[in-house]
Protein backbone atom coordinates (compact mmCIF):
# COMPACT_ATOMS: atom_id res chain seq x y z
CA UNK A 1 0.00 0.00 0.00
CA UNK A 2 1.09 3.40 -0.84
CA UNK A 3 2.78 5.60 2.04
CA UNK A 4 4.81 8.88 1.24
CA UNK A 5 5.94 7.25 -2.37
CA UNK A 6 4.49 5.35 -5.13
CA UNK A 7 4.71 1.52 -4.19
CA UNK A 8 3.87 -1.88 -5.96
CA UNK A 9 0.79 -2.75 -5.00
CA UNK A 10 -0.68 -4.53 -8.47
CA UNK A 11 0.50 -8.11 -9.09
CA UNK A 12 3.70 -8.27 -10.83
CA UNK A 13 4.50 -4.38 -10.86
CA UNK A 14 7.71 -2.86 -9.78
CA UNK A 15 7.90 0.48 -8.27
CA UNK A 16 10.11 1.46 -10.85
CA UNK A 17 7.45 1.32 -13.19
CA UNK A 18 5.19 3.22 -11.20
CA UNK A 19 8.08 6.10 -11.09
CA UNK A 20 8.00 5.82 -15.19
CA UNK A 21 4.74 6.37 -15.87
CA UNK A 22 4.35 9.18 -13.20
CA UNK A 23 7.55 10.45 -14.72
CA UNK A 24 5.24 10.67 -18.45
CA UNK A 25 3.28 13.94 -15.87
CA UNK A 26 6.78 15.49 -15.10
CA UNK A 27 7.55 15.51 -19.02
CA UNK A 28 4.60 16.76 -20.24
CA UNK A 29 3.39 19.23 -17.41
CA UNK A 30 5.75 21.22 -19.40
CA UNK A 31 3.37 22.09 -21.75
CA UNK A 32 1.21 22.50 -19.58
CA UNK A 33 2.57 26.09 -17.54
CA UNK A 34 4.88 26.80 -20.46
CA UNK A 35 1.94 26.81 -23.08
CA UNK A 36 0.12 29.60 -20.53
CA UNK A 37 3.16 31.80 -20.23
CA UNK A 38 5.93 31.27 -23.12
CA UNK A 39 3.65 29.88 -25.86
CA UNK A 40 0.33 32.07 -25.22
CA UNK A 41 3.10 35.34 -24.81
CA UNK A 42 5.10 34.53 -28.36
CA UNK A 43 1.35 34.47 -30.09
CA UNK A 44 -0.06 37.63 -28.62
CA UNK A 45 3.27 39.20 -28.22
CA UNK A 46 5.11 38.46 -30.85
CA UNK A 47 2.92 36.43 -33.71
CA UNK A 48 -0.13 38.36 -33.26
CA UNK A 49 1.29 41.87 -31.79
CA UNK A 50 0.32 44.21 -34.12
CA UNK A 51 -3.02 46.56 -34.33
CA UNK A 52 -4.72 44.82 -37.14
CA UNK A 53 -4.26 41.65 -35.08
CA UNK A 54 -5.48 43.46 -31.94
CA UNK A 55 -7.73 40.82 -30.17
CA UNK A 56 -6.52 37.93 -32.92
CA UNK A 57 -4.29 36.32 -30.45
CA UNK A 58 -6.81 36.03 -27.98
CA UNK A 59 -9.02 34.27 -30.38
CA UNK A 60 -6.51 32.11 -31.84
CA UNK A 61 -5.12 31.10 -28.49
CA UNK A 62 -8.44 29.75 -27.23
CA UNK A 63 -10.10 28.61 -29.97
CA UNK A 64 -6.44 26.56 -31.13
CA UNK A 65 -6.80 24.94 -27.91
CA UNK A 66 -10.61 24.12 -28.48
CA UNK A 67 -10.15 22.56 -32.21
CA UNK A 68 -7.39 20.38 -30.40
CA UNK A 69 -9.49 19.64 -27.71
CA UNK A 70 -11.98 18.86 -30.19
CA UNK A 71 -10.07 16.74 -32.65
CA UNK A 72 -8.56 14.89 -29.38
CA UNK A 73 -11.77 14.09 -28.30
CA UNK A 74 -13.02 12.46 -31.43
CA UNK A 75 -9.94 10.15 -31.80
CA UNK A 76 -9.02 9.32 -28.34
CA UNK A 77 -11.39 6.14 -28.55
CA UNK A 78 -10.74 4.59 -31.90
CA UNK A 79 -7.06 5.11 -31.56
CA UNK A 80 -7.79 3.58 -27.30
CA UNK A 81 -9.60 0.51 -28.93
CA UNK A 82 -6.86 -0.01 -31.36
CA UNK A 83 -4.18 0.44 -29.09
CA UNK A 84 -6.13 -2.47 -26.90
CA UNK A 85 -6.59 -4.28 -29.68
CA UNK A 86 -2.71 -4.57 -31.26
CA UNK A 87 -1.43 -4.35 -27.02
CA UNK A 88 0.56 -1.38 -27.54
CA UNK A 89 -0.33 1.83 -25.73
CA UNK A 90 3.77 2.83 -25.38
CA UNK A 91 3.71 2.97 -28.95
CA UNK A 92 0.95 5.38 -29.38
CA UNK A 93 2.25 7.17 -26.40
CA UNK A 94 5.90 7.30 -27.55
CA UNK A 95 4.68 8.69 -31.36
CA UNK A 96 2.01 10.88 -29.73
CA UNK A 97 4.35 12.86 -27.02
CA UNK A 98 7.25 12.93 -29.11
CA UNK A 99 5.42 14.31 -32.58
CA UNK A 100 3.84 17.08 -30.14
CA UNK A 101 7.66 17.78 -28.66
CA UNK A 102 8.54 17.91 -32.66
CA UNK A 103 6.04 20.30 -33.60
CA UNK A 104 6.67 22.70 -30.86
CA UNK A 105 10.68 22.76 -31.28
CA UNK A 106 9.14 23.34 -35.39
CA UNK A 107 7.06 26.23 -34.44
CA UNK A 108 9.90 28.03 -32.77
CA UNK A 109 12.13 28.10 -35.85
CA UNK A 110 9.15 29.28 -37.66
CA UNK A 111 9.58 32.51 -38.96
CA UNK A 112 6.35 34.97 -38.15
CA UNK A 113 5.93 35.61 -41.65
CA UNK A 114 4.14 32.59 -41.49
CA UNK A 115 1.45 32.95 -38.68
CA UNK A 116 -0.78 30.30 -40.05
CA UNK A 117 1.88 28.13 -40.19
CA UNK A 118 2.60 28.56 -36.59
CA UNK A 119 -0.97 28.28 -35.43
CA UNK A 120 -1.74 24.81 -37.27
CA UNK A 121 1.99 23.85 -35.36
CA UNK A 122 0.56 24.89 -31.76
CA UNK A 123 -2.97 23.24 -32.65
CA UNK A 124 -0.55 20.01 -33.64
CA UNK A 125 1.45 20.40 -30.83
CA UNK A 126 -1.86 20.44 -28.33
CA UNK A 127 -3.41 17.78 -29.95
CA UNK A 128 -0.90 15.27 -29.48
CA UNK A 129 -0.85 16.35 -25.93
CA UNK A 130 -4.13 15.47 -25.78
CA UNK A 131 -4.26 12.22 -27.09
CA UNK A 132 -1.13 11.48 -25.53
CA UNK A 133 -3.19 11.74 -22.46
CA UNK A 134 -5.42 8.90 -23.48
CA UNK A 135 -2.34 5.65 -23.66
CA UNK A 136 -0.92 7.40 -20.93
CA UNK A 137 -4.22 7.50 -18.40
CA UNK A 138 -5.06 3.76 -20.07
CA UNK A 139 -1.90 2.17 -18.05
CA UNK A 140 -3.48 3.46 -14.56
CA UNK A 141 -5.78 0.33 -14.04
CA UNK A 142 -3.15 -1.81 -15.00
CA UNK A 143 -0.18 -0.50 -12.73
CA UNK A 144 -2.50 -0.40 -9.51
CA UNK A 145 -5.59 -2.11 -7.69
CA UNK A 146 -7.99 -0.32 -5.51
CA UNK A 147 -5.69 0.14 -2.32
CA UNK A 148 -3.39 2.42 -4.65
CA UNK A 149 -5.09 3.91 -7.15
CA UNK A 150 -5.85 7.41 -5.65
CA UNK A 151 -2.42 7.53 -4.01
CA UNK A 152 -0.75 6.83 -7.74
CA UNK A 153 -2.87 9.12 -9.62
CA UNK A 154 -2.00 11.82 -7.05
CA UNK A 155 1.07 10.94 -7.53
CA UNK A 156 1.44 11.38 -11.16
CA UNK A 157 -0.14 14.64 -10.68
CA UNK A 158 2.21 15.92 -7.62
CA UNK A 159 5.18 15.14 -9.86
CA UNK A 160 3.32 16.87 -13.25
CA UNK A 161 3.65 20.12 -10.90
CA UNK A 162 6.95 20.18 -9.93
CA UNK A 163 7.81 19.12 -13.20
CA UNK A 164 6.46 21.66 -14.52
CA UNK A 165 7.37 24.20 -12.45
CA UNK A 166 10.82 23.47 -12.90
CA UNK A 167 10.83 23.71 -16.43
CA UNK A 168 9.02 27.20 -16.03
CA UNK A 169 12.10 28.37 -13.39
CA UNK A 170 14.29 27.85 -16.61
CA UNK A 171 12.35 29.50 -19.08
CA UNK A 172 11.81 32.28 -16.54
CA UNK A 173 15.92 32.57 -16.17
CA UNK A 174 15.59 32.68 -19.99
CA UNK A 175 13.46 35.82 -19.53
CA UNK A 176 15.64 37.60 -16.94
CA UNK A 177 18.90 36.71 -18.71
CA UNK A 178 18.99 36.05 -21.90
CA UNK A 179 20.46 38.81 -23.19
CA UNK A 180 23.63 37.41 -21.44
CA UNK A 181 23.50 34.87 -23.61
CA UNK A 182 22.75 36.27 -26.74
CA UNK A 183 18.52 36.24 -26.72
CA UNK A 184 19.02 39.84 -26.56
CA UNK A 185 15.22 40.29 -28.11
CA UNK A 186 11.73 39.03 -25.99
CA UNK A 187 11.01 36.95 -29.47
CA UNK A 188 14.18 35.18 -28.83
CA UNK A 189 13.81 34.56 -25.47
CA UNK A 190 10.55 33.11 -25.78
CA UNK A 191 11.42 30.96 -29.17
CA UNK A 192 14.44 29.51 -26.65
CA UNK A 193 11.24 28.78 -24.19
CA UNK A 194 9.60 26.62 -26.84
CA UNK A 195 12.35 25.10 -28.12
CA UNK A 196 12.90 24.12 -23.81
CA UNK A 197 9.54 23.27 -24.10
CA UNK A 198 9.64 20.80 -26.66
CA UNK A 199 13.07 18.98 -25.34
CA UNK A 200 11.98 18.91 -21.89
CA UNK A 201 8.82 17.14 -22.77
CA UNK A 202 10.82 14.66 -25.25
CA UNK A 203 13.39 13.73 -22.89
CA UNK A 204 11.52 13.06 -19.75
CA UNK A 205 9.24 11.01 -21.73
CA UNK A 206 11.51 8.48 -22.52
CA UNK A 207 11.85 6.35 -19.13
CA UNK A 208 7.98 5.89 -19.59
CA UNK A 209 8.42 4.82 -23.47
CA UNK A 210 11.53 2.66 -22.12
CA UNK A 211 9.85 1.19 -18.96
CA UNK A 212 6.13 0.69 -19.27
CA UNK A 213 4.89 -2.28 -21.00
CA UNK A 214 0.96 -3.57 -21.71
CA UNK A 215 -0.35 -6.17 -19.60
CA UNK A 216 -3.34 -7.07 -21.54
CA UNK A 217 -2.98 -9.84 -24.41
CA UNK A 218 -3.78 -8.16 -27.67
CA UNK A 219 -7.35 -8.58 -28.34
CA UNK A 220 -6.87 -8.87 -32.12
CA UNK A 221 -4.46 -11.37 -34.00
CA UNK A 222 -3.57 -12.03 -37.00
CA UNK A 223 -5.58 -9.01 -38.75
CA UNK A 224 -4.70 -5.74 -40.79
CA UNK A 225 -3.94 -2.42 -39.61
CA UNK A 226 -7.01 -1.20 -42.01
CA UNK A 227 -9.74 -4.09 -40.71
CA UNK A 228 -8.63 -2.97 -36.74
CA UNK A 229 -9.04 0.62 -37.63
CA UNK A 230 -12.87 -0.81 -39.08
CA UNK A 231 -13.16 -3.16 -35.97
CA UNK A 232 -12.39 0.11 -33.82
CA UNK A 233 -14.67 2.32 -34.79
CA UNK A 234 -16.97 -0.81 -34.84
CA UNK A 235 -16.07 -0.94 -31.15
CA UNK A 236 -16.41 2.26 -30.27
CA UNK A 237 -20.35 2.46 -32.17
CA UNK A 238 -21.00 -0.93 -30.43
CA UNK A 239 -19.70 0.75 -26.60
CA UNK A 240 -21.88 3.63 -27.03
CA UNK A 241 -24.91 1.15 -27.62
CA UNK A 242 -24.23 -0.89 -25.20
CA UNK A 243 -23.18 1.73 -22.10
CA UNK A 244 -26.14 1.42 -20.87
CA UNK A 245 -24.72 -1.79 -19.20
CA UNK A 246 -22.77 0.49 -16.81
CA UNK A 247 -24.81 3.61 -15.94
CA UNK A 248 -22.40 4.81 -13.46
CA UNK A 249 -19.85 5.03 -16.06
CA UNK A 250 -22.40 6.72 -18.27
CA UNK A 251 -23.50 9.09 -15.46
CA UNK A 252 -20.02 10.08 -14.28
CA UNK A 253 -19.09 10.82 -18.05
CA UNK A 254 -21.46 12.84 -18.53
CA UNK A 255 -20.97 14.77 -15.65
CA UNK A 256 -17.65 14.91 -16.28
CA UNK A 257 -18.18 16.77 -19.88
CA UNK A 258 -19.70 19.77 -18.17
CA UNK A 259 -17.17 20.41 -14.97
CA UNK A 260 -14.22 19.42 -16.42
CA UNK A 261 -15.31 21.74 -19.14
CA UNK A 262 -15.53 24.65 -16.90
CA UNK A 263 -12.14 23.85 -14.96
CA UNK A 264 -9.94 23.37 -18.18
CA UNK A 265 -11.19 26.76 -19.56
CA UNK A 266 -10.55 28.54 -16.38
CA UNK A 267 -7.00 27.00 -16.40
CA UNK A 268 -5.96 27.30 -20.28
CA UNK A 269 -7.64 30.89 -20.31
CA UNK A 270 -6.38 32.35 -16.92
CA UNK A 271 -3.71 34.01 -18.52
CA UNK A 272 -6.05 36.13 -21.04
CA UNK A 273 -7.86 36.86 -17.86
CA UNK A 274 -4.63 37.88 -16.53
CA UNK A 275 -3.17 39.80 -19.29
CA UNK A 276 -5.98 41.80 -20.50
CA UNK A 277 -8.05 42.25 -17.00
CA UNK A 278 -4.74 42.83 -14.47
CA UNK A 279 -2.04 43.87 -17.15
CA UNK A 280 0.42 41.39 -15.84
CA UNK A 281 3.18 41.10 -18.34
CA UNK A 282 4.58 37.57 -19.48
CA UNK A 283 7.06 37.86 -16.84
CA UNK A 284 4.78 38.20 -13.70
CA UNK A 285 2.53 35.93 -15.40
CA UNK A 286 5.08 33.23 -15.22
CA UNK A 287 5.83 33.93 -11.46
CA UNK A 288 2.13 33.40 -10.78
CA UNK A 289 2.20 29.83 -12.23
CA UNK A 290 5.29 28.94 -10.66
CA UNK A 291 3.30 29.81 -7.92
CA UNK A 292 0.53 27.22 -8.60
CA UNK A 293 2.56 24.39 -9.71
CA UNK A 294 4.63 24.42 -6.38
CA UNK A 295 1.49 24.38 -4.27
CA UNK A 296 -0.14 22.53 -6.36
CA UNK A 297 1.81 19.03 -5.08
CA UNK A 298 0.96 19.18 -1.93
CA UNK A 299 -2.65 20.05 -2.80
CA UNK A 300 -3.07 17.05 -4.90
CA UNK A 301 -1.26 14.96 -2.39
CA UNK A 302 -3.71 16.66 0.06
CA UNK A 303 -7.15 15.25 -1.94
CA UNK A 304 -5.76 12.04 -2.53
CA UNK A 305 -5.00 11.45 1.16
CA UNK A 306 -8.62 12.61 1.72
CA UNK A 307 -9.69 10.68 -1.00
CA UNK A 308 -8.44 7.15 0.45
CA UNK A 309 -9.71 8.60 3.91
CA UNK A 310 -13.04 9.78 2.85
CA UNK A 311 -13.54 8.08 -0.35
CA UNK A 312 -13.18 9.42 -3.86
CA UNK A 313 -16.80 11.41 -3.69
CA UNK A 314 -16.23 12.83 -0.85
CA UNK A 315 -13.35 14.20 -2.32
CA UNK A 316 -14.34 14.95 -5.90
CA UNK A 317 -17.72 17.14 -3.57
CA UNK A 318 -14.79 19.06 -1.63
CA UNK A 319 -13.26 20.14 -5.20
CA UNK A 320 -16.52 20.61 -6.94
CA UNK A 321 -17.52 23.31 -4.00
CA UNK A 322 -14.61 25.25 -3.77
CA UNK A 323 -14.35 25.72 -7.88
CA UNK A 324 -17.73 27.11 -7.55
CA UNK A 325 -16.31 29.22 -5.17
CA UNK A 326 -13.66 30.55 -7.20
CA UNK A 327 -15.63 30.86 -10.20
CA UNK A 328 -18.20 33.65 -8.45
CA UNK A 329 -14.84 35.14 -6.47
CA UNK A 330 -12.86 35.44 -9.84
CA UNK A 331 -15.70 38.46 -11.08
CA UNK A 332 -14.72 40.72 -8.25
CA UNK A 333 -10.95 40.58 -8.79
CA UNK A 334 -9.58 43.84 -9.47
CA UNK A 335 -5.88 43.62 -8.52
CA UNK A 336 -2.80 41.93 -8.90
CA UNK A 337 -2.89 41.13 -4.84
CA UNK A 338 -6.22 39.22 -5.41
CA UNK A 339 -5.03 37.41 -8.44
CA UNK A 340 -2.12 36.15 -6.36
CA UNK A 341 -4.32 35.13 -3.27
CA UNK A 342 -6.70 33.40 -6.14
CA UNK A 343 -3.95 31.68 -7.55
CA UNK A 344 -3.30 29.82 -4.38
CA UNK A 345 -6.54 28.84 -3.90
CA UNK A 346 -6.87 27.12 -7.37
CA UNK A 347 -3.41 25.85 -6.91
CA UNK A 348 -4.65 23.47 -3.76
CA UNK A 349 -8.30 22.05 -5.85
CA UNK A 350 -6.94 21.85 -9.35
CA UNK A 351 -4.66 18.94 -9.25
CA UNK A 352 -7.18 17.44 -6.89
CA UNK A 353 -10.28 17.40 -8.99
CA UNK A 354 -8.45 16.06 -11.93
CA UNK A 355 -6.51 13.46 -9.47
CA UNK A 356 -9.82 12.27 -7.85
CA UNK A 357 -11.61 12.02 -11.40
CA UNK A 358 -8.70 9.93 -13.01
CA UNK A 359 -9.51 7.80 -10.41
CA UNK A 360 -13.13 7.51 -10.10
CA UNK A 361 -12.88 6.77 -14.11
CA UNK A 362 -10.59 3.85 -13.94
CA UNK A 363 -12.43 2.16 -10.49
CA UNK A 364 -15.18 2.54 -13.07
CA UNK A 365 -14.22 0.68 -16.09
CA UNK A 366 -13.45 -2.47 -17.23
CA UNK A 367 -9.58 -3.85 -16.68
CA UNK A 368 -9.82 -5.28 -20.38
CA UNK A 369 -10.75 -1.81 -22.19
CA UNK A 370 -8.36 0.55 -20.36
CA UNK A 371 -7.32 2.46 -23.14
CA UNK A 372 -10.50 2.83 -24.94
CA UNK A 373 -12.49 3.91 -22.20
CA UNK A 374 -10.11 6.19 -21.21
CA UNK A 375 -10.38 7.52 -24.86
CA UNK A 376 -13.96 8.18 -24.20
CA UNK A 377 -12.50 9.48 -21.30
CA UNK A 378 -10.90 11.86 -23.30
CA UNK A 379 -13.96 12.21 -25.48
CA UNK A 380 -16.42 13.39 -22.60
CA UNK A 381 -13.48 15.61 -21.32
CA UNK A 382 -12.48 17.48 -25.01
CA UNK A 383 -14.94 17.36 -27.18
CA UNK A 384 -17.10 19.98 -24.56
CA UNK A 385 -13.71 21.85 -24.14
CA UNK A 386 -13.93 23.30 -27.35
CA UNK A 387 -17.22 24.59 -26.34
CA UNK A 388 -15.82 26.04 -23.16
CA UNK A 389 -13.17 27.67 -25.06
CA UNK A 390 -15.18 29.19 -28.43
CA UNK A 391 -17.71 30.35 -25.60
CA UNK A 392 -14.63 32.41 -24.05
CA UNK A 393 -13.24 33.68 -27.29
CA UNK A 394 -16.43 34.30 -28.64
CA UNK A 395 -17.24 36.93 -25.24
CA UNK A 396 -13.81 38.57 -25.83
CA UNK A 397 -14.42 39.30 -29.39
CA UNK A 398 -17.42 40.62 -28.76
CA UNK A 399 -16.81 42.06 -25.71
CA UNK A 400 -13.27 42.63 -25.03
CA UNK A 401 -13.93 41.21 -21.30
CA UNK A 402 -12.26 38.00 -19.88
CA UNK A 403 -14.34 39.16 -16.77
CA UNK A 404 -17.39 38.21 -18.34
CA UNK A 405 -16.03 35.43 -20.21
CA UNK A 406 -14.74 33.53 -16.79
CA UNK A 407 -18.39 33.65 -14.71
CA UNK A 408 -20.14 32.31 -17.42
CA UNK A 409 -18.34 28.76 -16.66
CA UNK A 410 -20.61 28.56 -13.46
CA UNK A 411 -23.49 27.35 -15.50
CA UNK A 412 -21.20 24.30 -16.96
CA UNK A 413 -20.15 23.68 -13.46
CA UNK A 414 -23.03 23.63 -11.38
CA UNK A 415 -24.38 21.35 -14.62
CA UNK A 416 -21.97 18.61 -14.28
CA UNK A 417 -22.17 18.61 -10.48
CA UNK A 418 -25.90 17.91 -10.88
CA UNK A 419 -25.11 14.93 -12.93
CA UNK A 420 -21.97 13.28 -12.05
CA UNK A 421 -23.06 13.91 -8.06
CA UNK A 422 -25.58 11.10 -8.09
CA UNK A 423 -23.42 8.19 -8.91
CA UNK A 424 -22.69 5.40 -6.48
CA UNK A 425 -18.71 4.52 -6.34
CA UNK A 426 -19.10 0.91 -4.79
CA UNK A 427 -21.86 -0.35 -7.38
CA UNK A 428 -19.87 1.70 -10.45
CA UNK A 429 -17.22 -1.33 -9.72
CA UNK A 430 -19.19 -4.37 -9.36
CA UNK A 431 -20.51 -2.84 -12.89
CA UNK A 432 -16.82 -2.82 -13.92
CA UNK A 433 -15.93 -5.90 -13.11
CA UNK A 434 -18.97 -7.77 -14.61
CA UNK A 435 -20.54 -8.61 -10.81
Amino acid sequence: MLTDSPTASAANVSRGELWAWAMYDWANSAYSTLSITILNGYLLHVVFASDTWQRTGDVVWAWGIGASMFLAGLCSPVCGAWADARANKRGWLAGSALTGALAMIALAGTPVEYPWVITALFILAAFMFELSLAFYNGFLPELTDEHSINRVSAWGFGLGYIGGGLSLVVAMLLLQFGPAVGLDSLAAQLRAGLVLLGVWWAVFSLPAIMMLRDRAPPRVIGSSDQSIVVRSFRQVGSTLLHIRALPMLFLFLLGFLFYNDAVQTVISQASTFATRELSFTSAELAQVILMIQFVAFPGAMAVGRIADRWGAMRALWLCWILWGVLLVVAYFITTKLMFWCLGVVVALVMGGIQSVSRSVMSQLTPPDRAAEFMGFFNLSGKTTSFMGTFLFGLIVLQTGSARLAIVSLLGLLLVGVAIAGRIDLARGRREASGE
